[in-house]
């Protein structure tokens, strides 16, 4: 019976490396997760030259910026819906005036969780164009947990932005065309979101949390330009803080990142879908955008020597739209990097409006597999209010 429990059948997914099914004990693949953890903390002690520090500091703000934020606001956000036992499917199911708001309400949420509900209940033929297109007009996807991070009150602005401006193009759309307007007969299965696709079991869980509670409390202080590195150093180790960052972004890598190796960890704890692990699990999942997004964006800056002050400078009527035309790219890691170079001052507020409005984060996903008309035609509705009101801001403010 013990040597059941110790160990556990992975069955690669058929869209990422399919073949024979790998049977790995529990316990190595634990370790195997942890080795990634173990080397970039040596590493970060060891390896001292320009690049590390940019690759070490990337992941390590990464993490102690977004990540802890984004664990903190899910935490807050699965306790509200657990104790209030909150059915959001129910709400949009109410063919009323109120379903295009409670659409757009949900794709203001931070994430793309809200905003995937309401593209898989549209094909239920339950919710009309409207709802489509005031979910798609609102979101922001993950990009808004890296801007309410770092500046929270534009983040909360640009969310209630959102909500409004996908209230009333949903409401525009629906008396333009009614509320059957391409509307979808039949029923779709739910959407397998990529979300909790990463390895994990109570052991892992434990030690991610172990990391996120020095993690946050290091944020705070972060968030008050406090040198934590300076103020924590000690003969043990000079960055303190950055190690607990690199620590926790890699391990929140390896997690999400061993099924496409083979690993899936204790499946059944992984499904589980308790409110801790659906934090974990979520949490992991923006964490690989944001460290990829910060990477890309120094590396550039290292590598290329290029100032792209200046350079966003020269075309500066230009840059809404492209940002604008960058938010039709499915996936939430091209708008990350779009709110990562407005927070470093790259671009202006004009774009971040207009990238917030047009972007439809990992929502476009499920929308092009189960509704591609549908998908493109809302998607493009989305872009009219975001290039009015982000050249709106950028000639009155700008």
């Amino acid at each position: 019976m013990k040597q059941n429990q110790t160990q556990a059948k992975i069955v690669v997914p058929h869209d990422v490396a399919p073949g024979k099914p790998y049977v790995l004990s529990l316990a190595l693949q634990t370790l195997l997760i942890c080795v990634p953890v173990f080397m970039a903390a040596i590493a970060l002690s060891v390896w001292t030259t320009e690049l590390a520090d940019i690759i070490f500091a990337s992941i390590a703000d990464a993490y102690l910026q977004v990540s802890t934020f984004v664990a903190a606001t899910f935490l807050i956000f699965y306790s509200i819906e657990k104790t209030l036992k909150i059915d959001a499917t129910e709400l949009l199911r109410r063919d009323t005036v109120w379903q295009v708001p409670a659409a757009a309400g949900l794709g203001a949420l931070p994430g793309c969780g809200g905003a995937i509900i309401v593209i898989t209940q549209y094909v239920s033929g339950r919710l009309s164009f409207g709802s489509v297109v005031a979910v798609l007009t609102a979101t922001m996807g993950d990009a808004a947990f890296l801007l309410i991070a770092q500046e929270p009150l534009t983040g909360l602005a640009i969310m209630s932005m959102g909500f409004v401006v996908g209230t009333i193009s949903g409401w525009i759309v629906n008396h333009i065309h009614g509320t059957d307007f391409m509307r979808q007969k039949g029923s779709v299965g739910e959407f397998d979101e990529p979300h909790h696709h990463d390895a994990s079991s109570n052991w892992l869980d434990r030690m991610w949390y172990l990391i996120l509670i020095p993690g946050v409390v290091l944020a705070g202080l972060v968030a008050f330009q406090v040198d934590v590195d300076a103020m924590f150093a000690s003969s043990f180790h000079e960055k303190p803080a950055t190690l607990i960052g690199v620590v926790g972004g890699t391990l929140a890598l390896a997690m999400r990142l061993a099924p496409y190796f083979g690993m899936a960890g204790d499946v059944g704890f992984s499904k589980s879908g308790g409110m801790l692990r659906r934090t974990v699990a979520d949490t992991n999942f923006v964490t690989v955008w944001v460290i990829a997004a910060y990477l890309l964006f120094e590396l550039t800056i290292y590598f290329t020597g290029v100032d792209l002050q200046a350079l966003f400078d020269g075309w500066a009527l230009f840059t809404p739209l492209v940002a604008i035309i960058i938010g039709f790219l499915p996936g939430c890691g091209p708008q990350v990097l779009v709110t990562t170079m407005y927070l470093a001052g790259y671009v202006p507020l004009s774009a971040q409006i207009g990238n917030a409005i047009s972007n439809d984060g990992d929502a476009l996903f499920p929308a092009i597999a189960i509704a591609p008309r549908v998908a493109v035609v809302a998607t493009l509705y989305s872009a009219v209010p975001a290039l009015i009101i982000s050249y709106g801001w950028f000639f009155i403010m700008e």
